[in-house]
């Protein structure tokens, strides 16, 4: 018998659609037991993947739509999406969106987490998109505080802000999942605020997101457990 998987690493299949995913799947076996599954491939058949990997393969899922719209809008569409039995689903974390995707995911075991600032966006980028003044861990540290207060399970955060985010009274209970992790010496990509798995772990998230850096080698299945090194480094 196999150990479980450690379910801290969710590998994040953005890849270009369910069947490539589900190869990618096979190829990762019994290391992995979370998948994310993103927007890009939900016209490859990514809401098919999800159900299979769910359940005939045992995984746990994570839907990344980062839903944003009207409160009515929202509950019915997590209404929808929580029939496939996901474990995670985003959001945007604006409280109203929150709010209505709490009531969409009522009487399922779907968890709504919530996107504070996403992780490839700096200061910059900020203020081009008009918003308010302050640095990005001040910011991230706020709206994942408002979306506590309105119901999330647990917000994603960048590397940079978990340590503040944990600290939150409202943080209490709640999880902490974090994408824009490289392992040592992986490249950064579009990522812009990254942290190594380990360090992750060590400041306090519960999970970590993790996608080219595995998919995108010649060898998947031991990139998994270079990373799974990583964590249980950081953890120790």
């Amino acid at each position: 018998m196999t150990d479980a998987p450690d379910e801290r690493l969710i590998v994040a299949l953005d890849v270009a659609d369910a069947l490539t995913g589900m190869k990618l799947a096979e190829r990762l076996g019994d290391r992995v037991g979370f998948y994310k599954i993103g927007l890009g491939m939900l016209t490859g058949g990514g809401l098919a993947l999800a159900n299979e990997l769910k359940q005939e393969h045992g995984k746990r899922i994570f839907l990344d739509m980062k839903l944003f719209d009207i409160g009515a809008t929202v509950e019915a569409a997590v209404r929808g999406l929580c029939r496939f039995d996901l474990d995670f689903l985003t959001v945007h974390g604006d409280p109203h969106v929150v709010r209505a995707a709490r009531e969409g995911a009522a009487g399922s075991g779907t968890q709504i987490l919530a996107v504070t600032i996403l992780t490839s966006l700096d200061r910059g980028d900020l203020d081009a998109s008009l918003m308010k003044a302050g640095t990005i861990p001040d910011l991230v540290t706020e709206r994942a505080a408002a979306a506590f207060e309105a119901g999330a399970h647990g917000v994603i955060a960048s590397p940079h802000e978990i340590t503040a985010i944990r600290a939150l009274p409202e943080a209490a209970g709640k999880l902490i999942v974090t994408p824009g992790v490289r392992p040592v010496g992986a490249a950064l990509g579009d990522q812009k605020r990254t942290a190594t798995p380990g360090q992750a772990i060590a400041d306090g998230a519960d999970h970590i997101v993790v996608g080219r850096p595995i998919w995108n080698t010649g060898d998947p299945r031991a990139a998994a457990d270079a990373v799974l090194a990583e964590i249980a480094a950081g953890h120790a």
